[in-house]
């Protein structure tokens, strides 16, 4: 047996030795993907908006964990609170948990319509399978239907609601008896819902993976008034969009939706604790789980744990204290309008949108015919790697984090903390243009960038 890695040994670890690491006992693919982007740095610190490499070189975060960092790396209100809780048992279930239970109730205090009953978990994909459990007891009936280029997790029953196939392959048969409608079509909703089978309707409020899709005003309200209508829980993922990401404390506000479900993670948990929570009404939870013979019909190890709990109630305070929702919603828009100012510029974007700090940038699609014969393979690479390439060249030349929407590879999201200032939102609004400057034409910026990743494929890096 080799020696084994001690946590004393960590601030010495070289780039390349976590490297080999990670190929050789995690994800190699994912090693390689990294390494062609030189996106396999070594970042030894965190604060606020900003990381540090092992070289001391300082990054901008405008991917903020998929999310998770709506209050920025390591918060030290977080980290106080954590302190306060170090001595309590953090792990002990035959009690009922102090800040567990605190938590749930602020929840409830703050989630829209009749949402008073919380489960907890260690993550979104969590949430959302707790959903499907809850609705399925709670109504007797089995489908559940979510829209196409939906993502709602990668754990199986999640993953049976995503709406990329991408992803299904060589995992099926998924669960039984989900299906998918296209986003925004209200009349193909009515149409699955119309025979009463239907256990629940997940949904995004603004689709992230997806690409950033943001639905017409009165879309979500006109879904839920269906699954009202034909007896199908309507449930609300917030698990990105919630906790002032969009502008409001949830994305659902904005029509007035009261969910009969809701998910909640990512950054509930201050972005230091893994939490996730599913949140309902009293009457469904008691079809559910009502009385002693079912009260342990779904349960976590680790939700509700001390530490994860206190995160949450840390996070709800430093989100009011330091007025982010507000925050999120004004510094949204100035991101939007300056992003909306270079596509007016430069024909290689296609689409800005986005709601508060929640923001995508949508590329064009390599030209067919004659640029598709000429360009050959760069063609292909900008096709399907387009945003990858815009993310690797802020990353490298620019020293800002971003990363391209799993489900539209052909989008790049801007996610920053929500405590981002609009001078950092300018030096990033800066980068974008001199990079479109460089690169006007599609075909330019994929050779470019494909040079790029091709010296990454075959480069040697300390």
């Amino acid at each position: 047996m080799e020696k084994l890695i001690k946590l004393n040994d960590l601030p010495n670890m070289q780039r390349t030795q976590v490297r080999e690491n990670f190929k050789t006992h995690m994800n190699p693919g994912l090693c390689t993907l990294f390494g062609l982007l030189d996106f396999d740095k070594l970042y030894v610190k965190a604060e606020g908006t900003y990381v540090w490499d092992a070289d001391g070189n300082r990054y901008l975060d405008f991917l903020g964990g998929y999310g998770s960092l709506n209050l920025g790396h390591n918060h030290p209100r977080i980290i106080a609170a954590l302190n306060e809780v170090s001595s309590m048992p953090n792990l002990l279930q035959a009690s009922m948990g102090m800040a567990a239970s605190a938590l749930a109730h602020n929840l409830a205090q703050l989630a829209p319509g009749k949402l008073n009953n919380t489960f907890f978990c260690n993550s979104g994909a969590e949430a959302v399978e707790g959903a499907i459990k809850l609705a399925r007891i709670a109504t007797g009936r089995q489908r559940i239907l979510s829209c196409k280029s939906g993502f709602h997790g990668k754990t199986l029953g999640s993953l049976s609601v995503t709406g990329r196939e991408k992803y299904h392959k060589g995992f099926e048969p998924l669960l039984p008896s989900c299906n998918v409608v296209d986003f925004c079509e209200l009349e193909e909703l009515e149409e699955a819902l119309k025979t009463k089978d239907v256990a629940a309707f997940i949904v995004e409020p603004i689709q992230g993976e997806g690409g950033i899709i943001v639905p017409p005003q009165g879309y979500l309200k006109a879904a839920q008034d269906l699954c009202r209508k034909y007896g199908t829980l309507f449930v609300a993922d917030e698990i990105q969009t919630g906790l002032g990401r969009t502008g409001t404390m949830f994305a659902s506000e904005r029509e007035g939706i009261e969910p009969d479900i809701l998910c909640l993670a990512k950054s509930l948990g201050g972005g230091i604790m893994p939490i996730g929570a599913v949140m309902t009404t009293t009457e469904i939870w008691n079809k559910a789980y009502g009385g002693i013979e079912k009260c342990l019909l779904h349960t976590s190890t680790f939700g509700g744990n001390t530490w994860a709990a206190t995160a949450g109630l840390a996070t709800l305070e430093v989100l009011h204290e330091e007025n982010l929702v507000a925050r999120s919603a004004e510094l949204g828009d100035y991101l939007i309008n300056g992003l909306r100012t270079l596509q007016e510029k430069y024909p290689i974007i296609r689409d800005v949108r986005g709601r508060g700090l929640l923001v995508g940038i949508e590329f064009e699609q390599p030209a067919s015919g004659v640029l598709s014969k000429v360009a050959g393979a760069v063609n292909k690479l900008s096709a399907e790697y387009l945003g990858a390439m815009v993310a690797g060249v802020l990353l490298n030349k620019y020293r800002v984090i971003t990363a391209y929407t799993l489900n539209n590879p052909n989008v790049v999201r801007l996610e920053p903390p929500l405590v981002v200032t609009e001078e950092q939102i300018d030096v990033v609004l800066n980068a974008l243009e001199e990079t479109f400057e460089k690169n006007r034409s599609l075909l330019g910026f994929g050779l470019s960038s494909g040079k790029t990743m091709l010296s990454g494929m075959f480069g040697r890096r300390k």
